[in-house]
């Protein structure tokens, strides 16, 4: 058990990281704790954590524009956009039945891991894409501002980009101010079943094509489907496309959806409450969420790729899996062991990619490589900016050895 420390202001942060910074000893940086099982083995006797750094500082609806403390809860920052119609466009997951950790997720979490949902593919992007500026204190113990208020403002915004997805390895965060969007007034999911898993990446894809603003595209393979839908449906499979909007246009475009993939499959439609629903479970991964510590990696692919990744995977090791992002991102267990060096391999002959393992028994964590390795040239850049910003090398040592730098 390490010693914590919540201190309640930027300067007590700093302060205390000047200390570490002199004695070199290392600190592991969190927010509400609830990725730390996640990454490459932390060792250090002092954990700092950010969640007494909490409240919202500045809200300007009519902007779109949040500023909040690094340890404001999620849930908070979320109410508070509701009441005014409005939300975070990048559908930021929870980890916490995935991992199986307890806590509060916090805004700088988010930001700090680049946290990104089901939406992040097709119209929001990723959470660091929604980041205008932060505020957070270097390896010396010193604290520096990135990037503004306003979203015409972009001094430092490369520096608060680079924060994003550190996974506090550049910086311990205190503050992030960042954009919102209108909330969608209604929401509607077709869902195609019996399709194969090769079938339905392409449906995906063809969906995706279409002019009408699918902002969600899943498949879900016999083998999770009950996870999600406990609704009678009848079918092997499920293929997911959910709309958003207006009500009246996304019931125009539902049947519309409907028309066209009506020759692929039989079709059910979902109304607002089931697919809200529906793509909560998708974006925190429910099937999965079973208290194990069986390998669980989140692989990013070439979604024309995805099934055929799959596909060579099964003939190594007991796997399952499931598709998001149109299957640019497939949720992929493993029943023994991570098999790390065979699923990167494959990966390599299906297109390139990324294969973060998101959990693991604690001696497999220990022996394998969390993260997808950098080429020499990223892993050289990345190791100039640490220097910069870290230079003894305290914050989180080991959490990111092998860094995905496009999560």
């Amino acid at each position: 058990m390490t010693e914590l420390l919540t201190p309640e202001t930027e300067a007590e942060a700093a302060a205390i990281i000047a200390r570490h910074h002199d004695s070199g000893a290392p600190l592991r940086l969190c927010g509400g704790d609830t990725r730390s099982g996640f990454g490459n083995p932390v060792e250090a006797e002092v954990t700092l954590s950010s969640r007494a750094l909490s409240g919202i500082v500045a809200y300007e609806p009519s902007e779109m524009v949040m500023t909040a403390k690094a340890g404001t809860p999620v849930a908070e920052i979320e109410a508070a956009l509701a009441e005014n119609g409005q939300f975070l466009a990048f559908e930021p997951m929870d980890h916490r039945g995935m991992i199986g950790t307890e806590g509060t997720p916090t805004i700088g979490g988010v930001f700090a891991a680049n946290v990104s949902g089901p939406r992040r593919f097709a119209l929001a992007g990723a959470a660091r894409d929604h980041l205008l500026g932060a505020r957070f204190v270097n390896g010396r113990g010193e604290a520096i501002r990135a990037g503004g208020r306003v979203m015409k403002n972009v001094t430092g915004l490369d520096l608060s980009r680079l924060i994003a997805g550190s996974h506090g390895t550049l910086g311990f965060l205190t503050e992030v101010t960042f954009k919102v969007l209108p909330a969608p007034k209604s929401a509607a999911t077709l869902i195609v079943t019996d399709l194969t898993e090769e079938d339905a990446v392409k449906l995906m894809a063809a969906a995706m094509a279409l002019p009408l603003e699918v902002s969600g595209a899943s498949h879900l393979p016999y083998s999770v489907r009950s996870a999600f839908l406990n609704d009678g449906i009848n079918g092997d499979s499920a293929t997911c496309l959910r709309l958003e909007g207006l009500p009246e246009s996304v019931s125009a475009r539902l049947d519309k959806l409907a028309a066209y993939a009506e020759p692929f499959g039989p079709l059910t439609r979902l109304g607002d409450a089931d697919t809200r629903e529906l793509w909560r479970e998708i974006r925190d991964v429910a099937p999965y969420q079973d208290r194990s510590l069986r390998p669980l990696w989140r692989v990013s692919v070439t979604p024309s790729e995805a099934a055929a990744l799959v596909g060579a995977m099964r003939l190594e090791a007991a796997v399952d899996a499931f598709y998001d992002w149109q299957g640019g991102l497939v949720w992929m267990r493993m029943d023994g062991a991570p098999e790390a060096d065979i699923l990167r391999a494959l990966l390599k002959k299906h297109g390139g990619g990324h294969a973060t393992l998101m959990r693991v028994d604690p001696a497999a964590r220990k022996l394998t490589p969390a993260f997808e390795p950098q080429p020499a040239a990223v892993a050289a850049l990345d190791a100039r900016i640490r220097a910069k910003l870290d230079p003894r090398g305290i914050f989180n040592p080991g959490k990111m050895a092998q860094q995905e730098m496009a999560a």
